[in-house]
């Protein structure tokens, strides 16, 4: 018996809308990686994209645990000598919540041009509304027990 490799023309690619809302951003940001690698379907093979299209609205109502908004550093380079700029998470937060959201998912994928395909499908909207109505988006329920802090 052979092992099974899906083919380009055989992916079915559906549309999933993900409510930021009150969740927290690397728990959600997991889920969401994880579809849009295609690891939940069963004709997942890591060598080929078989993920879905994922749609995230309310992106600037994500929650960090902790004093993580304070305390964690976003870091960008501009390449050149004494280009480097440093932002806290919650400055990110409140001047591009889209960026904080599309950065913590963008880690959790694979760095080659497999996870830059995969990015690509990847939607992320400040506020409640988004233009991919024609797509028919299904709503991807996030577990939020496991994507909740617990209270203390």
């Amino acid at each position: 018996m052979r092992t099974y490799s899906p083919k380009a023309q055989e992916i079915q690619r559906d549309w999933h809308v993900v409510d930021a809302e009150g969740l927290v951003l690397g728990r959600m940001a997991s889920e969401v990686a994880r579809v849009l690698r295609g690891k939940h379907k069963a004709t997942f093979a890591p060598h080929i994209d078989t993920g879905d299209h994922v749609i995230v609205v309310n992106a600037d109502k994500v929650v960090l645990t902790g004093d993580k908004a304070g305390a964690k550093t976003v870091y960008q380079h501009s390449g050149y000598p004494g280009g480097l700029s440093s932002q806290s998470y919650a400055d990110l937060l409140r001047l591009k919540p889209e960026e904080a959201v599309r950065r913590s998912i963008k880690g959790m994928l694979p760095k080659n041009r497999l996870g830059r395909a995969m990015i690509r499908k990847l939607k992320v909207y400040a506020g409640p509304t988004h233009p991919h109505e024609a797509q028919k988006p299904q709503p991807l329920e996030i577990d939020h027990a496991r994507a909740r802090p617990k209270a203390r």
